[in-house]
């Protein structure tokens, strides 16, 4: 029996399977994935590319933490408790009762003003057109992207490009992968060459991240509903989430050199004066 045919064997207490015996077995492309990649900084906006990387660069290790969350007490909690993370995230008239200086009012506060909700990026995703299955690994993927969001909030990393980058190596602290780490170190590279001559430390902020995440606990494993009531500077202590200090710099010295980091594109030739 291959491992992946083993977890279509195993049964949450309600009767979901791990693994729906339907779902596709991954399959393992670095050439795909470094293609797709390539593919991907010519058209950044294609966000299918994204998963079909991470299809490419599957984790042997994902299965067995989808088991080990979803079949304990806990795993069980979550499922029964917070069923569907979008239809909680998106009540900002019910998150907005909590105590200011919440966790749901910071959150609140972030999707509005980017114009975001969580029910977006599920109709994103599922303009994909990716087939979904009922088992546990489309609970647990589903969690994992509901929650994208909330890393911004609880780690202070904005939308920004870098900002971007160092939510995927968070994520990838959290939840090892090489798809995180491809575009996460690669898509850093590019913003150095994007403002080549820059003192910005990049990589230190990814690199940053990359700790940050992994010294926090899973944020996809924690009780969503009780955390967004909580003030956020104690959710961040809890879960031990420092101040961005090499982002923030970044920003900083940005600032300084009359860079954008929204707009990078428009500093592209800002290393020459830099250098000059």
């Amino acid at each position: 029996m291959t491992d992946t045919a083993k977890y279509a064997q195993m049964f949450a207490s309600d009767g979901t399977v791990v693994r729906h015996p339907d779902r596709p077995a991954p399959r393992y492309s670095l050439p795909r994935a470094i293609k797709n990649f390539r593919l991907l900084m010519k058209d950044k906006e294609d966000t299918s590319l994204v998963f079909k990387i991470y299809e490419s660069l599957p984790s042997s290790q994902f299965l067995p933490r989808v088991k080990q969350l979803a079949l304990s007490e806990h795993g069980e909690f979550l499922r029964r408790t917070e069923p569907s993370l979008p239809e909680i995230l998106d009540d900002h008239a019910e998150l907005r009762k909590t105590p200011k200086g919440s966790l749901a009012h910071a959150y609140c506060d972030f999707m509005e003003s980017e114009g975001l909700s969580a029910a977006g990026l599920v109709a994103e995703s599922d303009r994909l057109g990716r087939p979904k299955y009922d088992d546990l690994v489309q609970w647990y993927g589903d969690r994992s992207r509901d929650t994208h969001d909330l890393f911004h909030v609880l780690t202070g990393y904005g939308r920004d490009a870098l900002g971007e980058q160092c939510v995927l190596l968070f994520t990838h602290g959290q939840s090892p992968t090489q798809g995180h780490l491809l575009i996460g170190y690669a898509g850093s590279a590019n913003i150095k060459k994007m403002v080549w001559g820059s003192k910005a430390p990049v990589m230190g902020a990814v690199r940053q991240a990359k700790a940050t995440g992994r010294g926090a606990p899973v944020l996809l494993e924690q009780p969503i509903r009780e955390l967004l009531k909580q003030p956020v500077d104690e959710v961040r202590r809890a879960l031990n989430i420092p101040e961005p200090t090499m982002y923030n710099e970044c920003h900083r010295i940005w600032a300084e050199e009359g860079i954008d980091p929204y707009n990078l594109l428009a500093s592209e030739n800002t290393g020459e004066a830099l250098a000059a």
